[in-house]
């Protein structure tokens, strides 16, 4: 017989909670691949999540001036006319959308690319391809203002 004492028990039934998804959520997807925009449509489109889209980072201000809300941007890097980056500056320069996350969403996907984003002021990273089975809970956990900064 051991002299050790068992390990005490687990009494933690408190259940896991998912992070909930803010009630009519807003997302600009700034992607100019419509295959890609299309997947993201639809990923969010499963989260009941409304989303707009925009080709180019060019007059991005603009576009998203015209939204009643906007909970989150999710911006590819490499776009025509005017980079993730040029945009990001801009949008940040809006007061309407200084709180606003930006998510850089990018198939550069890579530990410098990543520290690049973060050291621009973007909210998050996502690496291209993105991945359908992540993808619901990164954005769950993004629009509950937890940073996300994820590469495959």
């Amino acid at each position: 017989m051991s002299d050790q004492n068992p390990p005490p028990a687990v009494s933690d039934t408190q259940p896991i909670r998912k992070p909930t998804i803010p009630k009519d959520a807003a997302v600009l997807v700034v992607e100019d691949n419509v295959s890609n925009f299309v997947l993201i449509a639809r990923m969010l489109g499963y989260l009941g999540i409304h989303c707009e889209w925009k080709t180019s980072g060019y007059e991005v201000v603009e576009y998203a001036d015209t939204l009643p809300r906007l909970d989150l941007i999710l911006m590819d890097i490499r776009l025509p006319y005017e980079d993730g980056y040029g945009a990001l500056k801009k949008i940040r320069a809006s007061e309407r959308f200084k709180s606003v996350p930006i998510v850089a969403v990018t198939a550069e996907a890579s530990l410098e690319q990543m520290k690049k984003a973060q050291d621009s002021g973007f909210d998050g990273f996502l690496g291209k391809p993105l991945d359908p089975d992540r993808f619901p809970d990164q954005i769950r956990r993004i629009l509950n203002g937890e940073p996300v900064w994820e590469f495959n």
